[in-house]
């Protein structure tokens, strides 16, 4: 299964985010994942993401689209959200030390803890993607 959702950069927007991913993986899934288990960690990732993209990348321009693409193949999950903002270099990412009362860098380390893999790449096309995987644990398998 592959979807897409072209949506305004605004966080009025975040329900809708939300409600089209979820729907979308109870849709292609039905009762066969933990979703207990699934969703929380499948939102917050997609928040966080999205929310950025509004904050940061499209800061007071709501006109640009973001597009984020959800491709599923058996229990593999990609998310993919793309933006037109400058980009963000990662090799000037420092982790956050919580002893220094950082306000900001936690997202990527957010991201790279809820899912299984996170990839970024600037400037493809002249949009930047952040990728996101996941592998959807079975309801049957959780229960073991």
């Amino acid at each position: 299964m592959r979807t897409e959702l072209h949506i305004p950069s605004t966080l009025q927007f975040l329900s809708v985010v939300e409600g089209w991913l979820l729907g979308s993986l109870e849709i292609e899934f039905g009762d066969r994942v933990d979703w207990a288990r699934q969703s929380n960690r499948l939102r917050l990732a997609l928040v966080e993401a999205y929310s950025n993209v509004v904050r940061h990348a499209h800061r007071d321009r709501p006109h640009l689209p973001v597009l984020i693409r959800l491709e599923v193949k058996d229990r593999d999950l990609a998310l993919e959200i793309w933006d037109y903002g400058q980009g963000y270099d990662l090799s000037t990412y420092l982790a956050p030390c919580p002893e220094d009362k950082q306000e900001s860098g936690y997202g990527w380390l957010i991201l790279n803890r809820l899912m299984d893999k996170v990839e970024y790449r600037l400037q493809v096309d002249g949009r930047n993607c952040l990728k996101l995987e996941a592998n959807l644990v079975e309801a049957m398998e959780a229960s073991d």
